[in-house]
């Protein structure tokens, strides 16, 4: 089984395999977590990402990590809240799935998720992260990964996320 962690900080400084860009559907950057990990990345990453020409809501795409510690740059796109009637759940879990695909096919043992979904597109973020653990759960094994870090930028996705693991959060 892999060990699953909530670490508080910055996903653009934690040291694996790969990290997870919660991405928009152009993959031409943003603001919050897509938009630090294309200013760390390096120009580099925009790119990479315009190869890709967008990415489909529930997916996710591949692109090297360039100037970050991480070999990797996993781009979800996860949905907007409407209101949870617009199969957002499994358009979520749809996500971290296909991150963990793309982890079995790169060979990958560590990979870092940031809370996808749960800022401007306005996810809410306990139902957010029992999604997120619990596909990543299902899935894990199957994918190769042996370490599963979710990346907490703030207190409250690190209480939310350490209470739903049921561990210590772990500092980097």
């Amino acid at each position: 089984m892999a060990e699953l962690k909530a670490t508080p900080g910055d996903i653009t400084r934690i040291a694996v395999d790969a990290i997870v860009n919660a991405a928009n559907t152009t993959l031409l950057g943003g603001g919050g977590v897509d938009g630090a990990i294309h200013r760390a990345a390096g120009p580099e990453l925009l790119a990479a990402c315009r190869i890709h020409k967008g990415c489909a809501t529930g997916d996710a795409k591949c692109t090297p990590g360039f100037r970050l510690p991480a070999k990797w740059v996993f781009h979800a796109v996860g949905p907007v809240w409407r209101d949870g009637t617009h199969h957002e759940d499994e358009l979520l879990a749809s996500c971290y799935r296909h991150c963990l695909d793309l982890a079995r096919e790169h060979g990958l043992r560590s990979i870092a998720f940031p809370a996808i979904s749960t800022g401007i597109y306005g996810f809410p973020l306990d139902r957010a992260a029992d999604i997120a653990i619990r596909t990543v759960r299902e899935h894990v094994d199957a994918s190769g990964v042996e370490r599963v870090e979710f990346v907490c930028f703030d207190r409250q996705t690190l209480a939310v996320y350490t209470h739903l693991l049921g561990n210590e959060p772990q500092t980097s």
